[in-house]
């Protein structure tokens, strides 16, 4: 187990004497005894101006350094409802260490609210997430409340956040009893990402947090407090060491080229803030299912590892997302939440994930453990052996995915070819074959190995040399009709994969080819899928020759580069360019996360990744 890596320790439930939810291992209180409500809004909302500061704004940011149970939350999401001239978007990014588990949370949550919060309450448990280590978004009143949750302790999370702040909610517990909450270094990122002008408020009046503060950079001030407080405390951002930002993003054109899903995700996310998109590629001659015309099903699966390293955390997030983006669509493109049954090759390997599953201690409803008796339960199947059983594996349908994210008023599709692109004092002109150019504020690469052509016209090769590390691979996969007796109901994968049957048929992959010039299906490609279906349903080649029916298959591309991570976010050497290619095998796992990423950083919303995240796949 890394060094670097904390188990996530959920908190647990109990309560004081008088009924008031209680933290045995800070042996502290999580809200005053006259009650949470009534101190979020004195201290938290009044403490900072609110509602009155957010008026006529387009967003607001609100960070809270405790989320606890979450009813300082839910005070200002009343209070946003309530008030007519609120802004347009309110986002809220609270760190927690020790986050309740569902169920706990639907325990105490209710507890004294009025009806109004416990319908916004039910709402918050219904989007809870599983207890993971990292950022978790939570999306109300149509996405025009964000919840961003940073699970894992506040004094690494407040390092990995991006955000731009309008108002804190210093809201831990005592300084005495839990000093990480209160220290310089936390204050010194909340000035990091503070806005001009932001403000902060707290309950807590101690002399060192008040000295600390001041010497972070805030001006700091008591006023009267809540309940048997006598004091609270309440800070502005000395004049000049907040961040300055448009309050409005950009509204000229943005252009994303590529047809796939790496472009579908972005601009369905851009779509869903009420920014229009330009969406270019010839594949939209063709079918609106891109390069995926004819491509049955695919799978969106988790990933672990012992340390829980960079790929891990990225595909984790990935998964999170697309089950929250996606479960929104129209029944016949939302992915089917089947899980995923990863099954191990011998004993020695199933001993070792065994053990790393012991450290990581992530929660089941993420991964669990599965004996070869359990395997043979969960799939029907005698696979003889053990299995890592994730519940949260999707099956993804790309033929029907593909233009459900594309459908939107505000996208735009055009089949054209882009020629060369070029920039042009402060925009991007984009030649487009047999049209007329066009230009845009914002121009977006996710046009996967083709992007390559465009940097090298743009003369930006040089400063993207890890871009143009970027390989092309050819891949199939097989349509097989099959028995019942090997059918199954959830996704197994280990060397390759087996899907369960649409419309009686069932996908099984795939080959991974470099230096191919056509990606086409083959005979000696069948033999390889064949070879690792095997594997993994516990048959031989005669068995497998014998009971299945071939129906042809689906081939494509694959852009990758060394680390098999993707390349997303803005290139530097290139004001208004931002790129988003070599997704490799997992483009539908990246797809709505990395659009999410580029959505939060044009609408300044908190990142909804780490900050070691965003860096480790920045285009280089």
């Amino acid at each position: 187990m890394s060094h670097s890596f904390q188990p996530l320790v959920p908190a647990k439930l109990a309560f004081t004497s008088s009924g008031v939810p209680f933290s045995e291992t800070y042996q502290d209180r999580y809200h005053a005894e006259r009650g949470a409500i009534e101190q979020a809004q004195h201290v938290f909302l009044a403490g900072n101006g609110l509602p009155g500061r957010w008026q006529g704004r387009r967003s607001f940011t609100v960070c809270e350094t405790g989320f606890g149970l979450g009813r300082n939350f839910l005070a200002l999401w009343r209070a946003w409802l309530d008030d007519p001239s609120r802004c347009e978007r309110l986002h809220v990014l609270s760190f927690e260490a020790h986050p309740f588990s569902r169920s706990d949370l639907a325990q105490a949550l209710p507890s004294g609210l009025p009806h109004e919060l416990r319908v916004l309450g039910e709402q918050l448990i219904q989007q809870w997430p599983p207890l993971l280590p990292g950022m978790h978004r939570l999306e109300f009143e149509g996405g025009r409340i964000t919840l961003t949750l940073a699970f894992g302790p506040v004094e690494r999370m407040a390092f990995q956040t991006e955000a731009r702040v309008d108002a804190f909610f210093l809201d831990g517990f005592a300084p005495s009893r839990n000093p990480q909450m209160w220290t310089p270094a936390l204050f010194g990122q909340m000035v990091r990402m503070a806005n001009d002008g932001a403000t902060a408020a707290s309950w807590c009046v101690a002399g060192q947090v008040r000295r600390d503060l001041s010497n972070a950079g805030f001006i700091v001030s008591k006023k009267r407090g809540f309940g048997t407080k006598r004091e609270m405390l309440t800070a502005s951002l000395r004049q000049g060491l907040g961040r300055t930002w448009a309050e409005n993003p950009p509204t000229h054109q943005v252009v994303i080229v590529g047809g796939s899903i790496a472009a579908a995700g972005i601009a369905h996310a851009l779509a869903l803030r009420g920014q229009a998109v330009k969406v270019l590629d010839p594949v939209f001659s063709d079918s609106l299912a891109t390069a995926h015309h004819g491509h049955i099903a695919a799978a969106v699966s988790p990933l672990v590892s012992r340390d829980d390293d960079v790929r891990s955390r990225l595909v984790r997030a990935g998964v999170l997302r697309a089950l929250h983006r996606w479960q929104q669509l129209a029944a016949d493109a939302r992915p089917k939440i089947t899980g995923t049954l990863e099954v191990l090759t011998d004993d020695v390997k199933g001993g070792e994930r065994q053990h790393d599953l012991a450290g990581l201690r992530f929660p089941e409803e993420w991964v669990q453990w599965l004996s070869p008796e359990a395997v043979q339960r969960k799939t029907r199947r005698d696979l003889k052996r053990p299995a890592l059983w994730f519940p949260m594996g999707q099956l993804i349908r790309p033929d029907l995915l593909i233009p459900a994210l594309l459908d939107h008023p505000l996208i735009q599709r055009e089949a054209c070819r882009v020629d060369r692109i070029e920039f042009d004092l402060s925009n991007w002109v984009i030649w487009r074959q047999g049209a007329m150019p066009i230009e845009a504020s914002m121009l977006i690469l996710a046009n996967a190995y083709d992007a390559l052509r465009l940097i090298q016209h743009a003369r930006l090769a040089a400063s993207m040399q890890g871009a143009g590390a970027m390989q092309r691979l050819a891949g199939q996969v097989s349509y097989l009709k099959a028995p019942a007796k090997m059918q199954t109901d959830c996704i197994v994968s280990g060397a390759g994969y087996w899907l369960p049957a649409i419309n009686g048929v069932n996908v099984a992959g795939s080959t991974y080819e470099r230096g191919a010039e056509l990606s086409q299906l083959t005979d000696g490609g069948r033999e390889v899928i064949f070879g690792k279906l095997g594997l993994l349903i516990n048959a031989t080649q005669k068995e497998l020759a014998s009971s299945l029916a071939v129906e042809g298959g689906w081939a494509g591309w694959r852009a990758v580069v060394p680390g098999r991570l993707p390349l997303a976010g803005p290139v530097k050497a290139a004001p208004g360019l931002w790129f988003a290619c070599a997704y490799g095998s997992r483009g539908f796992t990246w797809s709505s996360l990395v659009g999410d990423m580029i959505g939060a950083a044009l609408f300044s919303e908190p990142q909804i990744i780490e900050r070691d995240l965003v860096q480790a796949i920045a285009p280089r």
